[in-house]
């Protein structure tokens, strides 16, 4: 465990001792923002028309499961980002022979790799937080739901990162690394639009193959297993076939 968290500790100074960091964040916070903005907007005048009649609206449903919904994509566009370097530095500079041959081992490698970049995810969720603080400020959302999204963006954020990582193992340049991953997340995305079209046996199919579908109940309120196990899975399955990719590095060195 002291290898994963040192490693793990390694990898997150590395994306904020650059401007990386910085402009991941920057990147993600810009769009998140006017999604903000324009959902708010949208809520308060709704909410002034519904309040002449006596009526009211759940901030909850029409402000944060809209924003996070779209944070779910823009994550999508900024997770390459974060990945592509993960494994490819290494390769470029050199360095992954002497991290090959250190006394850790693949698992501790990968793990610690993982962590580094979940972390980096981790603190870009985290900034949100400002922007949804403003509505417990303000107004009064639940915020169990709210609990339940950002789990499952913890999720499909794992998801994204262990996929990343596995294509950033096999590559030695970062831009390739990182045109592949967007290709993949976006085929990961996209599968679930030709459920209706499929039939009724790829159908189903394709609609659980879909890494944003999974994230509609989470941005709903609702923690569902199936959910939750196809994320998991996913993960150790990135995991699983990036250790066989490293291993066959190290075969090859």
């Amino acid at each position: 465990m002291r290898n994963i968290t040192a490693i793990a500790h390694k990898e997150l100074r590395s994306y904020f001792s650059s401007p990386m960091a910085y402009i991941v964040i920057g990147f993600f916070l810009l769009p998140f923002g006017v999604f903000f903005y324009l959902y708010l907007q949208s809520f308060a005048q709704q909410t002034l028309r519904m309040a002449q009649f006596g009526g009211s609206m759940n901030i909850n449903q029409q402000v944060i499961r809209g924003v996070l919904q779209n944070a779910s994509v823009i994550i999508l566009f900024i997770m390459p980002m974060i990945t592509m370097r993960t494994y490819s530095e290494e390769k470029r500079s050199g360095t992954i022979e002497l991290l090959l041959t250190s006394p850790v081992s693949d698992l501790e490698i990968i793990l610690g790799k993982f962590f580094g970049a979940l972390g980096l995810y981790v603190a870009m969720l985290a900034v949100t937080l400002l922007y949804i603080g403003v509505l417990f400020v303000f107004g009064n959302p639940e915020w169990r739901p709210l609990v339940a999204a950002y789990l499952g963006l913890l999720l499909m954020g794992g998801a994204f990162v262990s996929i990343g990582l596995l294509i950033s193992s096999t590559t030695g340049n970062q831009i390739v690394a990182g045109t592949v991953t967007f290709v993949v997340f976006l085929l990961l995305w996209i599968i679930g639009w030709f459920a209706d079209s499929a039939g009724p046996t790829i159908g189903p199919i394709t609609s659980y193959l879909s890494i944003t579908e999974h994230f509609d109940d989470f941005a709903k309120g609702i923690i569902d297993t199936k959910h939750v196990v196809y994320y998991l899975s996913l993960i150790t399955f990135g995991l699983f076939l990036t250790a066989k990719s490293v291993d066959t590095e190290r075969w090859r060195g």
